[in-house]
């Protein structure tokens, strides 16, 4: 704490004598202060593909971020929470709380089940209420990330729209402007309804209407797979944090028909967490989109309401995935 006093005494010393000159005539610099973490809650439906266990690993390895809070979205969102419970216990962050949102009807399957049933069997808070309360404790500081099914969210915006319009932004994984899901030979094909909106479309509806900046990274931009060479370097690295991303990926693997050691995963959701700390690497084009019932996402005329990033710098995003995720960081 002594060092903490000393650098802020210096700090107002610094800019009371800026730009007079010293004793050799040249000026005094001002006192570089370090960024202060974006205000954070991750929104996930982790459990069934792998790249949300990806993606909350670089939020936790982003200190770009403060993470409030994770709620879980769509399905088990019990079992959701126990999986998210275990793993941070495992890398030592069982600090961040863990809330749930209402379970829905799930046709998917929840590939990493065994995993979660390892966790304790508990309880959790209710997601929307979380995430409601942190906006109302934060009024316009908070980046909601969000990378499952917006059912939470349009729950909350349905609850209290007033308090969810205080959310400083959204960045979400979603949609399918002009590109759909590539076909096994990599090839592109046109827009599908895309997972996260079409499970629930009415809460991709509301957030485009609530009034909240929206930052949509899509199938266009997040198709990017983690090739044998980049998962390899993770799954050796032998950290708390790639240990897990191990036993999920190979869960994922095993419980997915149709899964070979040959197939990359798809870091759809990743992504987002990207663009919320290195948001270059997906530059972002104001668009107004609308969200028909069959979970379409269209570009239409009008005053955009959203932020869409339809080409993002692949390579860019698995040099900084890569480089988050094996780093070791100080607490």
């Amino acid at each position: 704490m002594k060092q903490a006093r000393f650098f802020t005494t210096l700090g107002v010393a610094a800019l009371f004598y800026l730009g007079v000159p010293g004793a050799t005539g040249q000026k005094i610099p001002a006192v570089q202060h370090p960024m202060k973490a974006q205000l954070a809650i991750l929104d996930t439906d982790i459990g069934d593909d792998i790249d949300d266990a990806f993606a909350l690993a670089l939020a936790l390895r982003s200190p770009e971020l403060r993470l409030l809070g994770i709620t879980t979205a769509y399905g088990d969102t019990e079992l959701r929470a126990r999986l998210v419970d275990r793993y941070l216990a495992s890398v030592g962050r069982s600090t961040i709380p863990v809330a749930a949102g209402a379970p829905t009807a799930h046709s998917n399957v929840f590939t990493q089940a065994a995993y979660a049933k390892e966790a304790p069997d508990k309880k959790h808070p209710d997601a929307v209420e979380f995430l409601l309360g942190q906006i109302r404790l934060h009024p316009g500081e908070i980046t909601l990330i969000a990378i499952g099914p917006l059912v939470n969210i349009g729950a909350a915006i349905e609850r209290d729209p007033a308090t969810f319009r205080k959310l400083k932004r959204v960045v979400l994984m979603g949609g399918s402007v002009a590109r759909g899901y590539d076909d096994k030979s990599g090839a592109h094909r046109p827009p599908d309804p895309e997972w996260n909106i079409v499970c629930f479309p009415a809460g991709a509806k509301a957030l485009l209407a609530s009034g909240v900046p929206v930052f949509m990274m899509p199938l266009d931009s997040t198709q990017i797979h983690l090739e044998t060479p980049q998962r390899e370097a993770i799954f050796s690295h032998g950290s708390p944090l790639t240990d897990q991303l191990t036993l999920l990926y190979h869960q994922w693997m095993a419980g997915t028909d149709g899964h070979s050691p040959a197939l990359a995963p798809t870091l759809f959701d990743p992504v987002a967490v990207t663009y919320a700390v290195r948001p270059e690497l997906c530059p972002a084009t104001p668009m107004r989109l609308e969200v028909d019932d069959k979970g379409f996402t269209r570009r239409v005329d009008g005053a955009p309401n959203a932020q869409v990033c339809l080409q993002s710098n692949e390579k860019g995003f698995l040099e900084f995935l890569l480089s988050r995720i094996t780093k070791e960081m100080a607490r």
